[in-house]
């Protein structure tokens, strides 16, 4: 299951952009008042918010979670684990009522895409971590990930999983390889193409497409690319457009190339190894899923020490088996490296996974766009696209 397909940027994400308007919006929650009183010293407990199906479970028992159970043997820390992410925008329109009011949100530790990250660090929804506090965050992190333009240091949010959006093709079927996102508009994949519905999934690969710096990209950008996009979907050289059904257009033949998520191809390559992912010779884009810690969560204390956890390079590799998403951790490598069961250990080889040093080369995180910017922009898209 992929997290970032089932995004959408307009909608609820329209009313946010509004929240968060030009200047220092109404909703903006000052720096003295974002930490409540920590209970963690004596409420051996915390409430972490997922995504489903983005944690590691028992082979025999799903119920069981090693890597999280680990963690409340070794401090005696009680997790209540709720798989309640199922949508950032309706997260956001889950927890924004008690955010903005300056009230608790029940949860010491969420897990949301970081372009709506970058939307709670604009509200000054999150706090600060200590990160005096957590060694292995500051010791293990990627350096590719460490200072996102949202979040310069990673102060606010530090990433769950990571992921490439590149393209996927069949290359049996196709009879030739896809080094490049111009690659996609040849004639013979004429009516053979899918790209990504959602705005904030889709537009950095194709601005990279146009030799695009992601990481500063301007507004001529921008409608450069929907221009591009608008002349293919009219002479139906783009067959639609889609969210995680992709997967099934691919698997069956009637797509032959299509922009995807790194995470669904590695699950698609095991029924199917003639699907293969290209990060393109323009680059693609690196993003992230984060954990935050809301404002007045009761056990920040707790929270920081299950982020620090997480980047142990032996509890960050037993985390990456299972999801086979992009590892943040790079020193999770050798320890899959050297596991026992080959399977496993080939994983480590797995550039989907630890991406090698040619691909990290070609590897930027897209500069977010700005609420400013958003109702305008998603409005031009979604016209496109046809949401």
């Amino acid at each position: 299951m992929s997290r970032r397909s089932l995004l959408r940027a307009f909608g609820a994400g329209a009313a946010g952009a509004t929240l968060a308007g030009c200047g220092v919006p109404a909703a903006f929650v000052e720096p003295g008042d974002r930490a409540g009183h920590d209970s963690s010293a004596t409420d051996h407990t915390l409430h972490f918010a997922n995504w489903p199906l983005y944690i590691d479970t028992d082979d025999d028992n799903e119920s069981k979670r090693p890597t999280l159970d680990a963690f409340s043997k070794r401090t005696g820390i009680s997790v209540t684990y709720t798989e309640e992410i199922n949508d950032n925008d309706e997260f956001f329109g889950k927890i924004s009522p008690a955010l903005m009011n300056h009230q608790q949100t029940g949860r010491d530790l969420i897990v949301i895409s970081d372009w709506m990250a970058a939307r709670f660090v604009r509200l000054g929804w999150v706090q600060e971590m200590d990160r005096a506090k957590q060694p292995n965050v500051a010791k293990y992190l990627d350096p590719l990930l460490r200072s996102p333009a949202f979040d310069e240091g990673r102060r606010h949010s530090v990433p769950w999983q990571s992921g490439i959006t590149g393209i996927a093709y069949n290359r049996k079927k196709l009879g030739r390889e896809i080094r490049s996102t111009g690659d996609l508009w040849a004639d013979d994949l004429r009516g053979r193409v899918t790209l990504l519905s959602g705005l904030d999934e889709s537009f950095a690969l194709l601005m990279q497409g146009n030799g695009v710096d992601i990481t500063r990209w301007t507004a001529d950008d921008f409608h450069t690319m929907c221009e591009q996009v608008e002349k293919r979907v009219r002479s139906k050289h783009i067959r639609r457009f889609t969210g995680n059904d992709y997967i099934k257009d691919l698997a069956t033949g009637d797509v032959l190339a299509c922009q995807a998520y790194s995470g669904d191809v590695i699950q698609l390559q095991a029924d199917n190894p003639d699907i293969e992912f290209v990060v393109p010779e323009e680059g693609a884009e690196l993003w992230a899923e984060s954990l935050m810690i809301p404002n007045l969560a009761r056990h920040k204390r707790n929270a920081e020490r299950l982020v620090d956890h997480y980047y142990e390079p032996e509890v960050a590799a037993e985390l990456a088996a299972w999801v086979n998403y992009v590892c943040p951790v790079p020193a999770a490598r050798d320890v899959l490296a050297s596991a026992k069961d080959g399977e496993t250990a080939a994983l480590a080889e797995d550039p989907l996974i630890f991406p090698d040093d040619a691909m990290r080369e070609r590897l930027a995180i897209a500069r977010d766009i700005t609420s400013e910017e958003r109702m305008d922009f998603a409005k031009k898209w979604n016209g496109i696209v046809g949401l």
